[in-house]
């Protein structure tokens, strides 16, 4: 699934495959995009606790240990990192099933709506449906409407699964979003 190659529109952000070298930009992004999204949805103090320079480190650490089976993509915009997207196998209870799934994407809060997360999403979705995936599965915070929205206007549909999510001693419910992508090799 991993692939060397590189995707853009003509006026549109380039994504390509995370380094090492941007782990410590990825997990700012990561944070401010936690911190921009979950606001009011998860308890403020664990949105405040979070700590880029802790998740930087995880992130080498979880590239530096790949095997091959989880990709990161990032989004560059004038040769700035802005975003980024993981996505791998599906995993239920730790199993893994034949599906993919969309493990994150985050942009920074300045630039959303400006396509990056488009992109991101359309390479994540060719590359699995490239690798032969039928389904991408994601989860997402219920009461997170402007991500339903935009899981919605990707194609991706609530399939009926909710689970809780434990955040700072809170438990917030997500929804299990799919998408099938027989027929999405060249999008």
């Amino acid at each position: 699934m991993n692939e060397p190659t590189t995707a853009s529109a003509p006026d549109g952000p380039r994504v390509r495959e995370m380094t090492l070298a941007d782990c410590a930009r990825v997990a700012e992004i990561r944070v401010r995009g936690w911190q921009h999204a979950y606001k009011g949805l998860m308890p403020q103090p664990y949105l405040d606790g979070l700590d880029a320079a802790e998740d930087a480190a995880r992130r080498r650490d979880r590239l530096r240990g790949a095997d091959g089976s989880v990709v990161n993509l990032v989004a560059e915009r004038a040769g700035s990192v802005v975003g980024w997207a993981c996505h791998g196998p599906h995993r239920d209870d730790e199993v893994r099933s034949g599906d993919v799934e969309l493990y994150a994407i985050y942009v920074l809060p300045d630039v959303l709506g400006q396509g990056i997360g488009q992109a991101l999403l359309r390479e994540s979705v060719a590359r699995c449906a490239r690798a032969g995936h039928e389904r991408m599965l994601l989860w997402v915070l219920k009461e997170n409407t402007p991500a339903r929205r935009f899981y919605e206007r990707a194609g991706f549909r609530p399939d009926g699964a909710e689970e809780p999510f434990e955040a700072g001693g809170a438990m917030v419910p997500e929804v299990r979003y799919a998408r099938v992508l027989t027929g999405d090799a060249n999008r």
